[in-house]
């Protein structure tokens, strides 16, 4: 299928698969007048890829995961060895970590809303 193909059919636009194929996230096949032609798998990776960047990790560590899953849909399982395994721990602690700041900074914020002394404007 061609990349428009593609994009209507997982809801990502044509600019983000280009994106993808730049971060090595996708792996299209290129025609003799070098339009990209894609296999009916690539809906399925691209959307664990839309699903995996929601999540919040990075390209680096996307280009690595995608090729674990096996199976599609209700079927898809994840095969990791433990040195990605590691490295995906060490992603949810640092989600962790950015979870933990962006709750202090929200509790700063709404107490300085409740004990902030409303003005009239001029």
């Amino acid at each position: 299928m061609k990349i428009g193909e593609l994009a209507f059919r997982t809801g990502v636009t044509p600019r983000a698969l280009r994106y993808y194929e730049e971060q090595d996230l996708l792996h299209p096949e290129r025609e003799g007048n070098g339009y990209r032609t894609y296999p009916e798998s690539a809906v399925v990776q691209v959307e664990q890829v839309r699903d995996l960047l929601a999540a919040g990790l990075s390209t680096r560590v996307i280009r690595v995961v995608v090729p674990c899953f096996d199976g599609s849909g209700p079927e898809l399982r994840p095969q990791v060895d433990k040195e990605l395994a590691d490295n995906l721990a060490r992603e949810v602690e640092q989600m962790g970590a950015r979870i933990d700041a962006l709750t202090r900074n929200r509790d700063a914020v709404r107490h300085f809303l409740q004990t902030a002394t409303p003005t009239a404007p001029d």
